[in-house]
């Protein structure tokens, strides 16, 4: 690989628009599958079950698609043919979306939909890695962070911005859906290819160097065969930081799975008292939803930048167990609150961890992976994502009745537990020695150092 050059800040934006279209896509899901699939007859203890695309697209496509992009040499470079694809397949599955005549449908676009954002993260995460010397490796992957949470913000919002701007509510199609939600689809399928297309005009790859160039010629287009023999090596030399952390992302993302799950119907049943997705109160939480999920997304955009400084003093461990504990105690609250303003409060936490769990961990994981298989170890990385979530699948709707009394605010409680349990998990991971401390904070210099 070229010599990596010191970028400015505004080329490090440049560089990361694209992950803006890819977050307001994933903030959709969010925001929106529960309501979507409860307008469409789902069945509420099995919800869980409809969201099975998202870890399983993740599981399969991710390490394949990274292990193949690291081996992958053409004139466009080697990340950007996937993550321009990836963006395109988004876009089209949003356009569909909302206009789901049944369950099964939306369940089967969501599948479409997943797979296509998984296609283009990985490459997408492994170019800012690839892009960026180790010094800026920090600020590179916290103002992705940040475009996560302006991404995620609009898209959360953008329901409640249409019904300010003059539209009905209320109004719905023929498949009881919002007409708002429907807007906002259309809204976020144009984002999802112009903000990566701007990405790749403002920011181009740097070439492999001679040497490797020489070296993946040599290997030849990637086969199925020698891709998983590639993740399979990668997995068996897995450095014990990495290991660590998989235990961390055990809890969290089982916990943000239950969130984005059952914070709709948790705040429908607790602010409205409703449960019925027909009545006024349900359509009424899922705009208040927006308000929250929105609002703690903008504290993530600012958190991502407001941290840096943070990380590269007291090291990006404990600066993410502080953010996910803050976040445990927030859920533990939302059940609690009975005014709509004061949900923006918890909202604050959470949207604290949303910018580390975006940044931090990534920060962690650049510091002990090898260069030349960056592709690969991120998308390994993102299974640590997914097997959490595929779990959460699988379980939560055994004990939903028995164990949570069928009651969508316990779920919330269990996802406010499950984050402390993350903090207290960070704090055994042991970083890579930096020339700092164990916690990967340089001492004498204000910047996370990166060995490789």
């Amino acid at each position: 690989m070229a010599t990596q050059p010191h970028l400015s800040f505004r080329q490090i934006v440049n560089m990361n628009v694209g992950f803006f279209g890819i977050q307001f896509s994933f903030g959709l899901q969010q925001s929106s599958m529960s309501p979507i699939y409860k307008y469409l007859g789902a069945d509420e203890a099995t919800l869980p079950l409809l969201w099975l695309a998202g870890p399983v697209t993740g599981l399969l496509v991710q390490p394949l698609v990274g292990a193949m992009s690291d081996r992958t040499v053409t004139r466009w470079g080697r990340r950007t043919p996937y993550f321009l694809v990836g963006a395109i397949l988004c876009s089209l599955g949003l356009l569909f979306m909302p206009f789901s005549p049944t369950l099964w449908m939306a369940a089967s676009l969501l599948w479409i939909l997943d797979a296509a954002n998984n296609v283009t993260m990985e490459p997408y995460r492994a170019f800012v890695s690839d892009r960026l010397a180790p010094p800026q490796h920090s600020l590179g992957f916290l103002t992705q962070s940040a475009f996560t949470g302006l991404g995620q913000t609009l898209a959360y919002l953008t329901p409640s911005l249409l019904v300010f701007l003059g539209m009905d509510k209320d109004a719905t199609n023929a498949s009881h859906i919002p007409q708002v939600v429907v807007a906002a689809f259309m809204i976020g399928a144009v984002m999802s290819i112009a903000s990566v297309l701007w990405s790749i005009r403002t920011t181009p790859e740097l070439p492999p160097d001679a040497a490797q160039l020489a070296h993946m010629r040599a290997a030849g287009r990637p086969g199925a065969r020698a891709v998983l023999a590639d993740i399979w090596q990668a997995v068996r030399e897995m450095p014990p930081t990495m290991r660590q952390l998989a235990f961390v992302k055990l809890f969290q993302w089982y916990a943000m799975f239950c969130y984005w799950q059952y914070i709709m119907l948790a705040l429908a049943q607790s602010i409205y008292g409703t449960t019925d997705p027909a009545s006024q109160g349900f359509r009424d939480a899922g705009l208040l939803n927006g308000q929250v999920g929105a609002f703690y997304n903008f504290i993530a955009f600012l958190a991502a930048f407001a941290l840096v400084p943070f990380t590269r003093r007291f090291g990006p461990r404990r600066m993410h167990a502080a953010c996910v504990a803050v976040a445990g105690a927030s859920m533990l609250c939302i059940p609690l609150i009975r005014e709509p303003a004061l949900l923006f409060i918890p909202m604050v936490g959470i949207g604290l961890a949303w910018a580390s769990m975006m940044g931090n961990p990534y920060v962690m994981l650049a510091g002990c992976i090898p260069p030349a298989r960056t592709g690969v170890y991120m998308g390994i990385f993102n299974m640590f994502i997914v097997i959490p979530m595929i779990i959460q699948i699988f379980t939560l709707p055994l004990f939903y009745e028995a164990g949570l009394g069928g009651n969508p605010e316990n779920v919330i409680r269990l996802a406010g537990v499950l984050m402390l349990c993350a903090a207290l998990a960070v704090l055994r991971v042991k970083l890579a020695p930096a020339g700092g401390t164990a916690d990967g904070a340089a001492p004498l210099r204000p910047a996370v150092r990166h060995p490789h």
